[in-house]
């Protein structure tokens, strides 16, 4: 289980909190509206109402003892790069922060932004489920319930072939192709009787749910 500090509830900030709690994460969030917190606060581990923008609450907050912060307040530009420049002086090892413009990006980089991202909700809930299982390469949405993910052979799959491991039965996803790790050339056609190398990148299609198992015991 990882612990991840979020700041600001608009959509963005919402999704990503909803979506942690969800796949079995600790989720602190804070934002000054008293409402937002408390419809949330049901979903999620902890939910504070403060001004993120103020060391003190951060620091009262125990920001530095957490895995990831993500700055989802991207209206207020003086607001997103003051909490981002105060999470990192808290030592919060990995910042991710919302951006609006490429200006807002360039100052973030500059205040110590580690990861910045242009989302609404459907990328809030990817970077939830990427951030969750670090597993998936990429992870993309085709409709509402379905995706296509990114995968490298699990330590438990390597020198077993798809017939042997039965991925759709067992796992209720299909493999749609395999690349090498360092190339972006796509077999379509993966031999299935071919032991699986270290190394090789699973191209799945599947239910959300289906595939965040997978990523989940990988």
């Amino acid at each position: 289980m990882k612990s991840f500090l979020i700041i600001g509830l608009g959509r963005f900030g919402h999704s990503v909190a909803r979506k942690l709690c969800e796949l079995g994460n600790e989720v602190l969030v804070i934002d000054r509206d008293a409402d937002a917190v408390q419809h949330i606060a049901e979903n999620v581990t902890h939910a504070i109402v403060g001004d993120a923008t103020e060391a003190a609450v951060l620091h009262a907050a125990g920001a530095r003892n957490f895995d990831c912060a993500v700055v989802a307040v991207a209206s207020n530009i003086e607001n997103s790069v003051l909490a981002t420049a105060l999470l990192k002086e808290e030592g919060v090892p990995h910042v991710i922060a919302k951006a609006r413009s490429s200006l807002h990006r360039l100052v973030l980089q500059r205040v110590g932004a580690d990861e910045i991202v242009f989302p609404e909700e459907e990328m809030g809930v990817r970077l939830a489920r990427t951030m969750s299982m670090r597993t998936f390469l990429d992870y993309v949405s085709v409709t509402d319930d379905f995706s296509i993910a990114e995968l490298p052979v699990p330590e438990k799959w390597v020198g077993k072939t798809l017939i042997q491991l039965n991925v759709r039965a067992k796992y209720g996803a299909t493999v749609l192709a395999t690349r090498p790790k360092d190339s972006e050339k796509l077999s379509l056609h993966p031999d299935p009787c071919a032991p699986l190398p270290a190394g090789l990148v699973l191209v799945m299609i599947g239910t959300n749910e289906d595939l965040e198992k997978i990523g989940l015991r990988a």
